[in-house]
């Protein structure tokens, strides 16, 4: 069974920093695109960041340009979402996804993680 498995989440200070890991599993993980999506309460989900099979490509929204980096480990079946200078917006679940790059952009990956908690304290 193919899974996705979030972690790194927790509290931090805004300013401060968080690294989040999505480890995959019972899928061919270098073969699959992969991106990161939050959903704030009440809001909508949003995707942040996007990376290639290999590693090369990367996208981020505008949102966290500059501020988050995402990067790949294929052998280590892992994906990392490196969190820098924190705000209360960035405040979320954050979610990982793996898929070709159709499903990604639509919002429908062949694989979702569960979420991984990330709250910034004033």
């Amino acid at each position: 069974e193919a899974q996705l498995l979030e972690s790194g989440g927790g509290m931090v200070q805004v300013g401060g920093s968080l690294r989040l890991s999505c480890v995959g599993s019972g899928f061919t993980f270098r073969r699959f695109h992969m991106s990161w999506v939050r959903q704030a309460p009440g809001k909508g989900p949003e995707w942040i960041s996007s990376i290639s099979t290999g590693g090369a490509t990367t996208y981020y929204a505008d949102s966290v340009k500059g501020r988050f980096t995402i990067s790949r480990d294929n052998a280590k079946s892992t994906m990392y979402l490196q969190m820098n200078n924190l705000k209360p917006e960035d405040e979320a679940v954050y979610y990982c996804g793996a898929g070709t790059w159709d499903r990604l952009l639509s919002g429908t990956p062949d694989y979702w993680g569960q979420g991984t908690q990330v709250a910034v304290s004033a």
